[in-house]
């Protein structure tokens, strides 16, 4: 069932949309629901909206939550949010870009944080890097992506989709899938599909290890080219051969093997080992 008050409200503002912005405003009413419903929002949460579009979305939200914090960067969309939501006394618009946002003065010290939001195509993965790397106090993120991120993300080894980006999100995080949506479910209609996924943050990474920078340096530099062996990608560590060789062979792992074949634990302890000798 189509939700017409985004097509109503697009139109009673004759709103332009922007190709440069990534907007694909949802007018699909069952996948507006169920994210809102996967998302698990009471009235002790504070959440907070990236991309709001015309406030759709935000609107079942702030009927739920204690508080909403919204943030948009199109400065069109701010009067029109403004308008449409002056009803709720819960919501507060932050007119700013997601990527150069502080998450920690909104959050303060609100203990119980979700981040709900339909991502923009071209900064889903920076913004879930941010959000992931800089340690904020979120409880989950439930975010429609593209199909195709969605499936990187949930990845297993040895597939084609695994790469850093799956490491990144499961060394943090439980990966629930929602839902897939259709591009029929959007105006404009976008050319690829989306899904919905719930992330819930672990209370501890899902692999310990000694040094999480090296860590992801290790990862990132094992997929950077994909077809190579560990060998030949980790060379750029510059550490001496019979260092690596060491490593490789405390943390039992064949240097032959590429990136895309190991674990998360397999990657943890191969950093381990050569951080113990380094």
């Amino acid at each position: 069932m189509e939700n017409l008050l985004t097509k109503d409200i697009v139109e009673k503002y004759g709103f332009r949309f922007s190709k440069s912005l990534g907007q694909n405003f949802l007018i699909d009413n069952s996948v507006l629901m169920d994210i809102v419903n996967s998302a698990n929002v009471t009235e002790e949460d504070t959440v907070i909206e990236i991309g709001p579009g015309v406030g759709t979305l935000t609107r079942e939200l702030l009927k739920k939550a204690k508080k909403v914090y919204a943030i948009e960067l199109d400065s069109d969309l701010i009067p029109i949010l403004t308008e449409e939501l002056k009803e709720f006394d819960n919501f507060e618009l932050i007119h700013k870009d997601a990527l150069k946002v502080n998450f920690n003065e909104i959050i303060g010290g609100e203990k119980n944080v979700k981040l709900v939001a339909n991502l923009p195509y071209y900064v889903t993965t920076p913004i879930i890097s941010r959000l992931l790397n800089g340690g904020y106090n979120f409880d989950s993120l439930t975010i429609m992506i593209q199909k195709e991120v969605g499936e990187r993300i949930a990845a297993e080894p040895d597939t084609k989709e695994y790469g850093s980006l799956s490491i990144l999100v499961q060394y943090y995080c439980d990966i629930e899938v929602i839902r897939k949506v259709s591009p029929g479910s959007f105006v404009p209609r976008p050319k690829v599909d989306s899904i919905v996924l719930r992330l819930d943050k672990l209370k501890n990474p899902r692999v310990d290890v000694k040094d999480k920078d090296l860590f992801f340096k290790i990862v990132r530099n094992s997929f950077n080219m994909r077809r190579k062996t560990l060998w030949n990608a980790l060379k750029s560590l510059k550490l001496p051969k019979e260092t690596m060789e060491t490593a490789f062979s405390n943390a039992e792992i064949d240097p032959k093997r590429r990136g895309e074949t190991l674990s998360l634990a397999e990657f943890g302890r191969l950093s381990d080992c050569i951080l113990d000798l380094s």
